[in-house]
């Protein structure tokens, strides 16, 4: 057992920024004494004085040996793997290494179609081959939930030379679905199972949340730390366990898509939120769950609106809710708000125009917000505040917001991919009107973001319900990203 109150990095970097020192390496600014002032008098002059580069106390992130080195053992230990990785390039670079790390050009990987972008990304630069699966999905609430055990078990019935699946586990929306089965079903066929955990980091630190994707059975989960816990924006992690996957592989991919510049701001904030949670974990997520099942309770009640909960029969198998939807992060807070005849989109600018809440992210029907251990009381009464008067504004109606997202195109996800995405990607393209850009293959990838899961992407078909589903989504006020024409008047296509 290593002495989780220890913080090697941080202590480091701290050590070093009071050290007097006349500093002839980057960055310019020379701890602070170069900033801008406008930025010194956002931030104060002390940060920078951390701002620093690879000096010899601090360790060196591609091929640590010392604090950096001894940081990453004491997060393996606390987030239950064999080896950590820190990262700060977020839980993108993460995703990409690991495909990078386990599939070569040509190789198959098994993988659901709501996957984010960054898992397009790793498509793109290793050459893999994806076997899209459709995740379940709710035609009701229109939310795609997780893919389910028997889909990986055809698909790899189907493709038994697939070198790897991937799975997003949890949701945006919080939802989880059957990952040991997954894992169980996947290890069968002795190849690993890779899973973009980026917003389930807590899920360690309390019996009340879901499982943690290693206890789960995964081989590889990558963590965005700063998304749930105490880290700065950038901030993630990458976990493996067991032999399945080349460590050496993953510090190599690591290196292709992280900066060779890390900022040592980012690595001490890792060390110092895993410290925090193997400290007080249990303790920040009691209090944190109390808030949100407050919320949950509250919101639930007023008229007109609903929460997402896991559903009740069981299904086949024993467990509650349903293949793809076995366990809910109940930090994760959706609300549907279509039966006061709002989309999510009009709701959330209400709210934070009128009463100052602001969401995670809205969509047709809902809005989703994060309640982390950084959340207060006070939020919750101004969160539940806002939608009590929201409600009696506007009171509920049988009107309907339609369903674009998965309800017009989800049967042909994964059936419409021409072209490998990294051929597409490298492809001569053209650009035309979105008009005239039905049955052309993209060579880009389009999507509305958040929560960042791509429409397009290059190699796939273009058909009209996606065009429709984008134009709906832009009409909104929904934003689209990844492509060069954000206005979605044009589109690239490969020529």
């Amino acid at each position: 057992m290593l002495n989780q109150n220890q913080t090697p990095l941080l202590d480091a970097l701290k050590a070093n920024a009071a050290r007097s020192h006349a500093p002839f390496y980057t960055p310019g600014h020379k701890q602070g004494e170069g900033i801008s002032q406008p930025l010194a008098d956002l931030l104060g002059k002390a940060v920078f004085r951390a701002d620093l580069t690879e000096l010899a106390d601090l360790d060196n992130l591609f091929a640590p040996q010392g604090v950096i080195q001894e940081a990453q053992q004491l997060a393996a230990e606390a987030f239950g793997a064999s080896q950590t990785w820190f990262l700060v390039n977020g839980s993108t670079c993460g995703i990409e290494a690991a495909i990078l790390a386990t599939c070569s050009t040509g190789d198959k990987i098994i993988l659901p179609r709501n996957v984010h972008s960054s898992a397009i990304a790793g498509l793109i630069l290793s050459g893999a081959i994806p076997i899209f699966l459709n995740p379940e999905y709710n035609p009701v609430l229109d939310i795609a939930h997780s893919i389910t055990p028997n889909a990986v078990e055809s698909a790899l019935q189907q493709h038994p030379d697939a070198k790897a699946v991937l799975t997003v586990y949890p949701t945006y929306y919080g939802v989880c679905g059957n990952l040991s089965a997954i894992a169980n079903i996947t290890h069968q066929y002795n190849i690993p199972l890779l899973v973009d955990e980026a917003h389930g980091a807590h899920f360690a630190f309390h019996p009340e949340l879901p499982t943690p994707a290693l206890a789960a059975g995964a081989d590889l989960t990558v963590q965005s730390i700063h998304k749930v816990l105490g880290a700065m924006t950038q901030a993630s992690m990458l976990h493996i366990q067991g032999n399945r996957i080349d460590c050496d592989r993953i510090s190599k991919a690591l290196q292709l898509v992280q900066s060779t510049s890390p900022s040592y701001i980012l690595l001490a904030s890792l060390d110092a939120a895993r410290q925090q949670m193997a400290l007080h974990g249990k303790m920040l997520m009691s209090r944190t769950l109390q808030l949100a099942d407050e919320a949950r309770t509250k919101i639930s009640q007023i008229p007109g609106l609903s929460v997402l909960q896991i559903l009740s029969p069981p299904f086949e198998g024993g467990l509650g809710g349903s293949p793809g939807f076995v366990a809910l992060d109940k930090t994760r807070l959706t609300v549907t708000v279509s039966n006061l005849g709002l989309t999510g989109f009009a709701a959330d600018e209400i709210l934070d125009e009128k009463f100052a809440v602001t969401a995670e992210f809205p969509s047709q029907q809902h809005l989703t917000f994060i309640i982390s251990l950084g959340n207060t009381a006070a939020d919750i009464e101004q969160l539940v505040q806002s939608f009590t008067i929201l409600a009696k504004e506007y009171r509920p109606t049988n009107a309907t917001v339609k369903n674009y997202i998965w309800q017009d195109f989800v049967r042909t996800f994964g059936t419409n991919l021409y072209l490998s995405p990294r051929e597409a990607f490298f492809a001569i393209s053209e650009i035309l009107p979105l008009a005239k850009t039905c049955d052309r293959i993209c060579a880009e990838i389009v999507c509305p973001y958040p929560p960042g899961i791509p429409v397009l992407m290059p190699g796939e078909l273009i058909t009209k319900p996606v065009l429709d589903y984008l134009q709906q989504i832009q009409a909104m006020g929904g934003f689209i990203s990844g492509c060069n024409d954000t206005s979605l008047e044009t589109l690239k296509v490969v020529k």
